[in-house]
């Protein structure tokens, strides 16, 4: 597997290309508000996610080491899958959103189960849905019903594998383009009706553009779509006031007349909400992403 090494090109933009295929596994949480994860704390600073970072108390012994959060990448070592890779979003009201979408192929090969690992999410990673900080300002991830579900101990040093280079795993560095990303969300305009998890469930077309292309939206927290010829997919997740936070996985870059990005319009979105049956998703300035209406 090969990290691209034009990642920071891709925040600037706003769309994250990296990976390959993915798999809807057991264990999903439900993609719904977080509540009550950050009470406490809040307004919380996303960027002090950034680090490489030991992960302790967490109820799977094959959880892993280090999860090491770039701005937008991660990668989650010493699992028993070997080092995995993918994405991450965050926001200042707690809530957290990891995907994985790579795995090296030198260390998987020949491991049992772990022939899809870099196509699915841990169980342990894909039951976080928020965060908080504790009594001293260390991350502690939860799950939707606010309950520990992994702590972070700062420090870690992670090693390259035999198969990537030792540039990937540099301690992340938190750049102006990635605060600008992590900063709060312009609120959702009073027009617009919050999104709603079992409302957006469900198949979605552009308003406009490719008559091929689309959004599925899964009550298990996964979507796909296409941008009427290149295939993507992606996690999802929403919360009170209009949020909604995607992950987005690799595309191909065929052309076709009319293609709609609808990837890059669920990566740069950071608020949704409905306008009669629009479904309309809003940057983190509040500028409009894309539109789409039920094609169900």
């Amino acid at each position: 597997m090969v990290r691209q090494g034009y990642l920071a090109t891709l925040i600037a933009f706003g769309v994250l290309l990296a990976g390959c295929g993915r798999q809807t596994g057991s264990g999903s949480v439900d993609p719904g508000p977080v509540s009550g994860a950050s009470e406490a704390s809040r307004p919380l600073a996303p960027e002090k996610l950034v680090g490489s970072w030991t992960i302790a108390d967490v109820d799977d012994p094959d959880a892993g080491k280090i999860l090491r959060l770039a701005p937008a990448e991660l990668h989650l070592i010493g699992s028993r899958c070997g080092t995995l890779g993918g994405s991450w979003r965050a926001d200042v009201d707690g809530v957290f959103l990891a995907d994985i979408d790579s795995a090296f192929s030198l260390v998987v090969e020949g491991i049992p189960g772990c022939e899809r690992a870099g196509q699915d999410v841990p169980g342990w990673l894909r039951r976080v849905t928020a965060y908080r900080l504790d009594g001293r300002g260390l991350p502690v991830l939860l799950d939707d019903l606010a309950r520990p579900v992994a702590r972070l101990i700062p420090g870690a040093t992670p090693t390259a594998g035999p198969d990537m280079a030792a540039s990937e795993l540099a301690p992340p560095v938190v750049t102006d383009a990635a605060r600008r990303a992590l900063a709060s969300a312009a609120p959702l305009p009073a027009a617009l009706t919050p999104v709603d998890r079992h409302r957006l469930a469900g198949r979605w077309a552009p308003t406009d553009g490719h008559k091929a292309a689309y959004v599925e939206f899964t009550a298990d927290g996964e979507w796909r779509g296409s941008d009427g010829c290149n295939d993507d997919s992606g996690r999802w997740i929403t919360a009170v006031g209009g949020t909604l936070l995607a992950t987005a996985g690799a595309v191909t870059l065929v052309y076709c007349a009319a293609s709609v990005p609808v990837g890059a319009w669920l990566w740069t979105a950071r608020r949704a909400g409905f306008e009669g049956d629009v479904l309309v998703m809003l940057d983190v300035q509040g500028k409009e992403a894309g539109r789409l209406r039920s094609a169900d």
